[in-house]
């Protein structure tokens, strides 16, 4: 009988141990081999390039080049990448513009072994992969209207901590318009203050608190 060859992965991730230790878990199938390994987004996408792998797999925060723009250049390279996401960030918004970028699944850092082997041999034989807490996530997602990029500049304003006479010199717009956009925010949020949209924001991922 014809011998399969293994599934050929690209691994990027910034943090060393959990690179190191991914690398060590995927050796050790025998249906796996880890062709390449990359410490931020624009080392994965140079070694995809020059890889090919079957499957590549992603941390989302990533310096350089986050994992959501790798998606992205990696697709444009090639449509047809399986890219599988993995990540500590459990954000909707995380998740959906992974996905929206290309991802053919996302799985969250905190699975075990016996979540994350499966979800690399489905994503590498082309199916998609969304467990169900990465699913309710994203369909939780389906109960808020979206941000304009407006708003989200604002909104990245108030993260920063500036009141709203900073944030209209800033935009170079009045206090007032400020008021109304903050309004909105508050609005497609769900919440009663600018402390509260602070912290919805980034725990769905809308913002990243550097």
């Amino acid at each position: 009988m014809k011998k399969t060859s293994p599934i050929r992965i690209l691994i990027a991730d910034d943090h060393y141990v959990v690179r190191m230790g991914l690398i060590a878990m995927v050796n050790l199938e025998p249906d796996m081999e880890v062709v390449a390994e990359a410490t931020d987004g624009n080392q994965a996408t140079a070694l995809f390039k020059r890889f090919n792998p079957d499957l590549t797999l992603l941390d989302v925060r990533m310096p350089v080049k986050n994992g959501i723009e790798a998606v992205t250049e990696i697709r444009q390279q090639n449509k047809d990448a399986r890219i599988l996401m993995l990540s500590a960030l459990d954000g909707d918004e995380d998740i959906h513009k992974a996905m929206v970028a290309g991802a053919s699944g996302y799985v969250l850092k905190d699975s075990t072994e016996d979540k994350l082997l499966p979800a690399i041999r489905a994503v590498a034989a082309g199916q998609r992969w969304i467990p169900k807490d990465v699913a309710r996530r994203l369909a939780a997602r389906q109960l808020f209207e979206e941000l304009t990029q407006r708003e989200l500049l604002i909104l990245n304003k108030v993260v920063k901590g500036l009141a709203n006479k900073q944030i209209a010199d800033v935009l170079n717009i009045s206090e007032n318009t400020v008021k109304w956009h903050l309004k909105n925010i508050l609005a497609k949020l769900s919440v009663a203050d600018r402390a509260e949209a602070v912290a919805v924001a980034i725990q769905r991922g809308i913002i990243h608190f550097q």
